[in-house]
């Protein structure tokens, strides 16, 4: 076997034809070409890349502490809150107890700091160390206050703002009367003792207001550092009263002559005013024949009662002078105005009159004079107020009183230029339902 073994290995082979050649070429390449194709696609092999999965490794990392400038000042603020101390808002603002203790005991005195007003906000100057250095605080006003540290202690000081004017607008319906609807629609009450004097010719705020009544009004305030600071004058201002639009525009001429008019230029300040009283209810009116409370007999009544709390302010319904300030049988405290020359305007009960009143002294349309009380014959507080023509009362109530001055015809077009984009704004207001202002 093996000398035959090595008689095939010794053994040549036969020349291969070129035919032949080419055919062993061709068939020992697909064995070849088999294998190429089953390591690159292979049945039942996954092409998917091997599994992947995150691993989260802690890595213990050094406290970094920021080193900061010791002079170094940074300015914090926070907000008042209900309930809120003067101690609990100094924790708030990082100042250190030192500090704090410091700063009570130098603000013991000070008025405003414990009467703080939630919503308003209190800055604050401190260091990186809770030193403080200036706290300033803006409860409202003209006046802001600043409480700045000098050595160990904290000085007060007031610092007058930076005012800035807002417009704002709003819009209420009475449902019951005109104090809560004015409340409701968020009116600052200096606002609404404006409307009432703007529109008290031509509404009588006591007697005329019906459920449904609608107010618009459009006035300016005042924002210092950003918060508001007080109101300021009515500039526009819509009263829908049973049905019937009154509108007056504040406007200015050139001349300096200013007060509110109607669309058309009309002056809607009447020589007298409709009432002497902001707000207030007529209890007695005009008449030939009232049983007296205290005398108990009939007899005429020649004025208006206006009940209001003892206190209320009482304003001239016209320009005049002084002709009597003092005590005066059953009107006790009493002041008489005497108008042009056939009018006088009576006041009576009066609690107290305005400082310095006297004889002789010229009040304005408007002017406090006095305020309501229970003097002289008098069941409870309320004012008697009578409107004499040449020594005669009439009823004020039924009297037709003349107008003002009107915009004088060479400030015609500028009132209207003026007063078109506050038209405007009660234009749009009109159709606002109330509750999406809420």
């Amino acid at each position: 076997m093996l000398g035959d073994k090595n008689g095939i290995l010794a053994h040549k082979p036969a020349a291969l034809t070129k035919k032949r050649l080419r055919w062993l070429i061709l068939l020992s390449s697909f064995p070849l070409f088999g294998m190429v194709a089953a390591f690159g696609i292979a049945p039942d092999t996954s092409v998917e890349g091997p599994p992947v999965e995150d691993i989260v490794l802690s890595l213990e990392l050094p406290e970094i502490t920021p080193i900061l400038p010791v002079n170094m000042t940074f300015w914090r603020q926070e907000s008042i809150q209900s309930g809120d101390t003067i101690a609990a808002l100094l924790s708030r603002l990082g100042v250190n107890s030192q500090d704090s203790v410091s700063f009570l005991r130098d603000a013991r005195d000070v008025k405003a700091i414990h009467q703080l007003v939630p919503g308003r906000i209190v800055h604050a100057e401190t260091t990186a160390r809770g030193e403080l250095l200036l706290l300033r605080y803006f409860p409202g006003g003209s006046e802001q206050l600043v409480m700045e540290k000098h050595g160990g202690s904290f000085r007060i000081g007031n610092q007058a703002p930076r005012l800035e004017t807002h417009i704002q607008m709003k819009t209420g319906v009475i449902n019951s009367s005109l104090f809560a609807a004015v409340d409701a629609a968020g009116v600052p009450e200096s606002v609404a003792t404006q409307i009432v004097d703007i529109l008290a010719s031509d509404i009588d705020f006591h007697r005329d207001l019906r459920r449904g009544d609608r107010f618009t009004v459009v006035y300016d305030s005042l924002y210092g550092n950003g918060e508001p600071a007080r109101p300021g004058r009515v500039l526009a201002v819509e009263f829908i009263n049973q049905g019937t639009p009154h509108r007056g525009i504040y406007f200015q001429a050139e001349n300096g002559e200013s007060g509110y008019y109607a669309p058309d230029g009309k002056n809607l300040r009447k020589a007298f005013l409709r009432s002497p009283l902001e707000f207030s209810r007529i209890s007695s009116g005009f008449s030939t024949a009232r049983f007296h409370p205290i005398l108990k007999t009939w007899r005429a009544h020649s004025g208006i009662d206006y009940v209001a709390p003892p206190g209320t302010r009482v304003k001239a319904a016209a320009e005049g002078t002084v002709v009597f300030a003092g005590w005066q049988g059953g009107y006790g405290n009493v002041v008489i105005l005497q108008h042009h020359d056939q009018y006088s305007t009576v006041y009576g009960h009066l609690s107290s009159f305005t400082k310095g009143l006297r004889s002789g002294n010229r009040v304005g349309q408007g002017e406090i004079i006095g305020h309501v009380g229970a003097t002289g014959m008098a069941t409870g507080p309320h004012l008697h107020y009578e409107f004499r023509e040449n020594g005669v009362q009439r009823d004020p109530l039924r009297l037709a009183m003349p107008s003002a001055t009107p915009v004088a015809p060479r400030y015609v077009p500028v009132f209207y230029e003026y007063t078109r984009p506050l038209m405007a704004r009660l234009d749009m207001l009109r159709g606002t339902s109330v509750s999406l202002l809420d």
